[in-house]
């Protein structure tokens, strides 16, 4: 039999990315803050290190919101993060339905 050599540079990066429950969960909520009429429009980003889910109020703005997976951060601070429009940092925590709090909190309304 003939020997087997690797092909150079065969494997893919390392890419970060959001799994089917994850992402469920963020894209009910935007689905409700679009029947809301807070959001318009939302980009998907996995890169290397993270991966980003950014809500726009208009297509041409910047991100209101951005929800960032980074896993190099579990045992610290955290892997999820919630960032404002501005870039600053809302809320970190492990799990991700605590950071997404302050956005669902938008959603609630007093009825008499």
């Amino acid at each position: 039999m003939g020997i087997v050599t690797p092909f150079p540079n065969a494997q893919k990066p390392n890419q970060i990315g959001f799994e089917r429950l994850e992402l469920t969960r963020i894209l009910d909520l935007y689905g409700r803050m679009v029947a809301a009429g807070h959001w318009r429009d939302y980009a998907i980003e996995l890169g290397q290190d993270a991966a980003v889910f950014a809500a726009f109020r208009r297509t041409a703005e910047r991100p209101e919101f951005r929800i960032e997976k980074r896993p190099a951060l579990r045992h610290r601070q955290g892997m999820w993060a919630l960032i404002g429009e501005h870039g600053t940092v809302l809320k970190r925590g492990q799990e991700l339905g605590p950071v997404l709090a302050p956005v669902e909190r938008r959603l609630m309304k007093l009825v008499d």
